[in-house]
């Protein structure tokens, strides 16, 4: 969001565009851009609802690089709209801290451990959801059937089962659900720019795009410790299976690395993926779909002896869409793209490499790359004006936590909202699935299923204990 300070209007915009125009957008975007920061600036000042400000409650928090830090400082940017009333987190310590971060700020707020009590509470309107992704859907649906709206971060669930429960728990209640894939709505307007100029066919017919998301880390064997006092353990594993708690260094099956044991997450298939993906889903069009063939072209020999990370290091996956499109997504196995030229027309010193996290497309009439540092073509004509508004989403978000917000008033659908949310994180797991068993398969997007009897194990996973999809 932008802050002007006190500059002049007509000063801020000029500087604001000429940022956003040295950040790589085309002028004509830049100037586009800005109005829609503009706007959105201005409606964060303005106050609450009738019924007042929207009481929020953030499910995993945390000091230092949590995920729900961004997220509270993207929320309390909009003051006079919101009210945090309460935290929740398995760990005590992680509570204690934001009780006293959150008090800081001006706000009182309860601390909790058990998630169930937070979403009953009726001092909550809205839930933030950052908790490790083995959670998301078992709370997010909880949040839901209790009658509070959701931001959920992505990747948006564990399985594909999950997924369709999550579609189905959003239909059922009516409320407001956004996926945290601020990538449609952030990141200076890079992506949506790539995808109104793709869908445009600035780039021809596509051919191929490659989601470039980065190798897994590795860590070989993890000691097994005694859990710190403050952490209740049992919990943090919740529906998935009893295992020792783990700690050596900085590597541990816990906190932030659990990303990458494919028991919490789905490595960076999901992690990056889920960002990276969604894209190719936007620019094909293809919210609410996927591809009907999957196909393992690579992989590195996962770990497997159980007492560390066994996410796969390195990795190549085909996705083939129904209208012959093939999305690779690679670890960075990706094709080196010449000649390749900033908006401005200036080319980019050296070829592209294949490991240049982002996404390249590949048309019959050009090249197109985007990441959230650049945003490259092989013809400075692909950035033209566009003479018509592709017409992605009905407005032009430039906040995904303002877009969440604007929502909850409106009854409005997000850009991020359930139907992309779960579409995008599906496609992940159909690739996690290929990948994992490095089987060729034939994938039915409206039936959600496989054509192999093995790979539809993966659909669902087994619960621990009492923890049900409520």
């Amino acid at each position: 969001m932008l802050e002007r300070g006190t500059l002049s209007r007509r000063g801020f915009m000029t500087r604001s565009v000429a940022a956003l125009t040295a950040a790589g957008l085309p002028a004509w975007y830049a100037e586009q851009f800005f109005g829609a920061s503009a706007r959105a600036a201005d409606d964060a000042k303005k106050p609450g609802s009738a019924n007042g400000k929207l009481n929020i409650g953030v499910i995993g928090v945390g000091p230092g690089p949590r995920r729900s830090n961004a997220l509270y400082g993207e929320a309390k940017r909009f003051k006079e709209q919101v009210n945090f009333t309460a935290v929740c987190d398995v760990d005590a310590r992680h509570v204690d801290h934001a009780v006293k971060q959150y008090k800081n700020d001006g706000y009182e707020v309860k601390g909790y451990k058990d998630f169930r009590e937070l979403v009953t509470s009726k001092d909550v309107d809205a839930v933030i959801v950052a908790t490790p992704d083995h959670w998301h859907a078992i709370i997010a649906i909880a949040a839901l059937k209790a009658g509070k709206d959701v931001y959920c971060e992505k990747p948006l669930t564990l399985t594909i089962e999950e997924a369709l429960a999550m579609k189905k728990a959003v239909a059922d209640t009516k409320k407001v659900l956004q996926t945290g894939s601020q990538q449609r709505t952030e990141m200076g307007g890079k992506f949506r720019l790539a995808t109104e100029l793709v869908r445009s066919g600035r780039v021809g017919k596509i051919q191929k795009i490659e989601c470039r998301i980065g190798s897994n880390p590795q860590s070989g064997p993890i000691k097994e410790v005694d859990p710190p006092k403050e952490l209740d353990w049992d919990m943090w594993l919740g529906p998935t299976p009893k295992v020792p708690y783990r700690l050596d260094g900085g590597k541990t099956n816990c906190h932030y690395e659990f990303r990458w044991w494919y028991d919490y997450s789905g490595g960076k298939m999901t992690d990056w993926g889920a960002h990276h993906i969604d894209i190719a889903q936007w620019m094909l069009n293809a919210d609410g779909s996927g591809p009907v063939a999957l196909e393992t072209l690579e992989a590195a020999k996962p770990y497997d002896k159980g007492d560390g990370y066994n996410c796969h290091a390195t990795f190549k996956v085909q996705l083939t869409y129904g209208n012959g499109v093939k999305v690779e997504v690679s670890h960075g196995a990706g094709s080196t793209a010449k000649g390749l030229v900033d908006a401005n027309g200036n080319p980019r010193k050296g070829d592209l490499s294949g490991g240049e996290n982002g996404v390249l497309v590949i048309g019959d009439k050009g090249t197109l790359f985007v990441s959230r540092g650049l945003l490259l073509a092989s013809d400075k004509e692909i950035f033209a004006p566009l003479k018509e508004d592709p017409k992605l989403y009905p407005s032009r978000p430039t906040n995904h936590m303002g877009n969440f917000l604007d929502c909850v008033k409106s009854r409005e659908t997000p850009i991020c909202g359930v139907e992309v949310g779960a579409g995008s994180v599906m496609v992940c797991h159909t690739a996690t699935i290929a990948l994992r068993t490095g089987l060729k398969l034939k994938w039915d997007p409206k039936e959600y299923k496989f054509d192999s009897a093995e790979a539809n194990k993966h659909l669902a996973r087994a619960r621990r204990g009492d923890w049900k999809l409520a």
